[in-house]
């Protein structure tokens, strides 16, 4: 009488419907984010032994194998979105992590810089150089040893050789640099690319040099010049930035969006108003528009339909637990899809060398 917990009879089974009631909400915490009107619950993982009686969460890979897939949704030549199911967070941001900063780009690395007469100081020009992102096949090279000097199976040498004068056809009355004078602007296009021993036969099809001709490096006035010779090296992001391979590189759940009830009419429109474009649709029903959910994949989740006092408890939303929506974009030294499977191979590395290291402590 005096326990606050509730007391049954022994072998005496729970009703029915409390059951039933208690299972779904379990497995609504196991497996929905839920959003609230003040704040996000169900945030933390329950993937581990033993949590909720009567569920084996227990990791099995037959298991894994049979719940895990990746949708590709969308892919061209920059960016590609694809859904990956049935894994947690942790694998995740792991895989986004290494899409930014393990993944290997060859990026310039020395410059040497002859002739630098512009108003740009020789680092920050160095700095500039050193961004512009540089179309050449990582695999095809190997990393540089620093201490010793490059070669052609560890390094590209790239030059900018550029100078500044006066226009002889230009109006006498015109004021535009672009007529007034040749060479003043300084774009990737004008680095060439300069092979070392045998590149230009064993690159003979491949065209080395910036991914984009448009980058805007210096403006030059008659005078002005640059000689600047460049050497790009193997690397990756978490050595520095200029090396990611990836402009951006993000996951999201996949919003899930219930309604509790039917909303029609004016209620319904403003219902509508509240989600991203296609997410809700209005569907004439004799005469009547109710609103029904099309596609949640489209939400933004801002939860400005918990803004409203009469649509707030309508509304169920929340996200996909083990549902990610990955972007990837590429900055164009290789295509998105080879920078997945390539973030895929360097996963599978660290795991090998885990599971190695794991073996050698065992033995010792």
């Amino acid at each position: 009488k005096d326990c606050s917990f509730y007391w049954r009879k022994p072998n005496t089974p729970r009703p029915l419907g409390k059951m039933a009631a208690s299972m779904k909400n379990v497995e609504e915490i196991r497996n929905r984010v839920i959003l609230g009107e003040f704040g996000v619950t169900n945030v933390h993982t329950t993937d581990f032994p033993g949590n909720y009686p009567g569920y084996d969460d227990t990791w099995n890979v037959e298991k894994f194998q049979k719940n895990f897939r990746i949708d590709v949704v969308h892919l061209d030549e920059n960016s590609m979105e694809f859904d990956m199911v049935g894994i947690d967070a942790a694998i995740a941001n792991a895989f986004r992590r290494i899409l930014l900063a393990e993944v290997p780009t060859m990026a310039i690395e020395k410059v040497f810089i002859y002739s630098n007469t512009s108003i740009v100081q020789d680092e920050v020009l160095a700095h500039r150089l050193g961004l512009i992102p540089i179309k050449a096949d990582p695999r095809l090279f190997e990393y540089r040893n620093t201490e010793e000097e490059g070669s052609e199976i560890d390094t590209i040498q790239l030059q900018l050789k550029i100078k500044c004068s006066r226009n002889p056809r230009a109006s006498k009355d015109s004021s535009d640099p672009r007529e007034l004078y040749l060479n003043h602007m300084v774009y990737s296009k004008d680095i060439k690319w300069v092979p070392i021993g045998n590149q230009a036969d064993v690159f003979a099809d491949c065209c080395i040099g910036p991914v984009h001709d448009d980058i805007l490096i210096a403006q030059l006035r008659p005078g002005q010049e640059l000689d600047i010779v460049m050497h790009c090296v193997k690397g990756i992001g978490k050595d520095h930035a200029k090396f990611s391979p990836v402009a951006t590189a993000s996951y999201r759940l996949l919003p899930e969006i219930t309604l509790l009830e039917v909303v029609e009419g004016e209620k319904a429109e403003r219902l509508k108003q509240c989600f991203s474009r296609g997410v809700i649709d209005l569907e004439d029903i004799n005469g009547t528009k109710v609103a029904k959910v099309v596609n949640s994949r489209l939400d933004t989740c801002s939860r400005e339909v918990l803004r409203h006092s009469d649509l707030k408890n309508v509304v169920k939303l929340g996200r996909v637990r083990d549902h990610f929506i990955f972007t990837v974009e590429s900055t164009g030294i290789l295509p998105p899809d080879v920078l997945v499977t390539e973030a895929i191979k360097v996963l599978m590395a660290k795991c090998q060398r885990f599971l190695n290291e794991l073996d050698s402590t065992i033995m010792e």
